[in-house]
C-alpha cells in the first residue's frame, strides 16, 4: 500500500487525488493532509481518510481541530506545513499548493527522501536548479502531476538520447484568460 501526504488537500488538484484515492483504499493510505483556510473541507477529508498528521495556515484552526480530532497530529503554519512534508510517514508528498508556498516544502520533503508529485509549476519555476540538484544528491523521484508539465514530461518519455529542438506550451486559461492580446 502507497502512503501518501498531500499538501494542498482541498484544492482542485488535491480534491481530485482524495476522489482517486477513496475509490482505491485497497492502494493507497492518505498519512496526511494540509490547507490553508479551508478549515471545514479539510475536517470533512479527516473524518473520512484519517490520516496521523494534518496542517493548516492559521494557529486557530489548528487549535479548533485539536479539540475535534485529539488524536491527530495538528501543526500550523509555514513551519508546520515543511514539518509535513519531511516527517509524514509516506512514500510520496503530492505538492498541490497554490504559489510559492510549494518551494519550502518541498525542499523539506525531497531531503527527508520522500518522492514528490509536482502540481505545483512555480516550484521549478522559481527554484528549479535547487531542485533538480536536491532530486539528484536523494535519488528521490520527481513526477509532475498537473496538466501541462505533466504533458511535457510523458511527451519526452524514451526521448533521452534524442535531441530535442523545442518544446511549445499554449496558454490554456489562467487569470489571462480572455485578454486580448493588447490587454496582455
Amino acid at each position: 500500500m502507497k502512503k501518501i501526504a498531500i499538501l494542498g488537500s482541498t484544492g482542485s488538484i488535491g480534491t481530485q487525488a482524495l476522489d482517486i484515492v477513496s475509490k482505491n483504499l485497497d492502494r493507497f493510505r492518505i498519512s496526511a493532509l494540509t490547507c490553508g483556510r479551508q478549515k471545514d473541507l479539510l475536517a470533512e477529508q479527516i473524518r473520512e481518510f484519517q490520516p496521523e498528521t494534518v496542517c493548516v495556515e492559521q494557529e486557530k484552526d489548528a487549535l479548533s481541530l485539536k479539540r475535534e480530532f485529539p488524536k491527530t497530529e495538528i501543526l500550523w503554519g509555514k513551519e508546520g506545513l515543511k514539518q509535513t512534508a519531511a516527517f509524514a510517514d509516506c512514500d510520496m508528498v503530492l505538492n498541490a499548493l497554490v504559489g510559492m508556498r510549494g518551494l519550502e516544502p518541498t525542499l523539506s520533503a525531497i531531503h527527508a527522501g520522500r518522492d514528490i508529485a509536482l502540481a505545483n509549476k512555480e516550484t521549478l519555476v522559481a527554484g528549479g536548479e535547487i531542485v533538480m540538484k536536491a532530486v539528484s544528491e536523494k535519488a528521490v523521484r520527481l513526477i509532475p502531476v498537473d496538466s501541462e508539465h505533466s504533458a511535457i514530461f510523458q511527451a519526452l518519455q524514451g526521448n533521452e538520447d534524442q535531441r530535442i529542438r523545442r518544446i511549445i506550451l499554449t496558454a490554456s486559461g489562467g487569470p489571462f484568460r480572455g485578454y486580448s492580446l493588447s490587454q496582455l
